[in-house]
């Protein structure tokens, strides 16, 4: 399996509020960068999309290392979380109902294609790529105000 790097980010202004999110794909010496936004959203949501718009350009099965800043998205996966809510019919607990579900039924999906291994970094602390995507989030945001 080709072993691929991702690194993530969203942005909301507002929560909710005009949103986007940035990721940079990194294979080998090759490097691309893709971002998107939306008009009404949270960072949970630019989060999810960063993560899914990005592994949904892999043409095929990978090893990826995730980077991210959002515990939300890097616990829901390695903690196994996401999974439990979807055998629970999308629900947290037995009260609350888990949020995006589509968003997380969508990633779940493709990390059954790709070996997906989340990495927690601190944001705004000067990693490199978790900066550069922040840049690429906050832009799409901007141009929905």
């Amino acid at each position: 399996m080709k072993q691929v790097n991702i690194y993530t980010d969203g942005a909301c202004s507002g929560n909710p509020g005009p949103g986007g999110w940035g990721a940079i794909l990194r294979y080998g010496a090759h490097e691309k960068e893709i971002s998107g936004g939306e008009a009404h959203t949270t960072n949970n949501r630019m989060e999810l999309m960063a993560v899914i718009s990005a592994l949904k350009l892999l043409k095929e099965p990978c090893e990826v290392t995730l980077y991210s800043d959002s515990q939300y998205v890097c616990n829901a996966l390695k903690l196994g979380w996401a999974e439990k809510w979807r055998q629970n019919n999308w629900m947290r607990n037995k009260k609350e109902k888990a949020l995006n579900p589509e968003l997380w039924a969508e990633l779940l999906d493709l990390c059954a294609v790709h070996k997906v291994e989340p990495v927690w970094v601190k944001g705004h602390a000067g990693h490199p790529e978790n900066e550069r995507c922040d840049e690429l989030a906050v832009a799409e945001s901007h141009k929905f105000m």
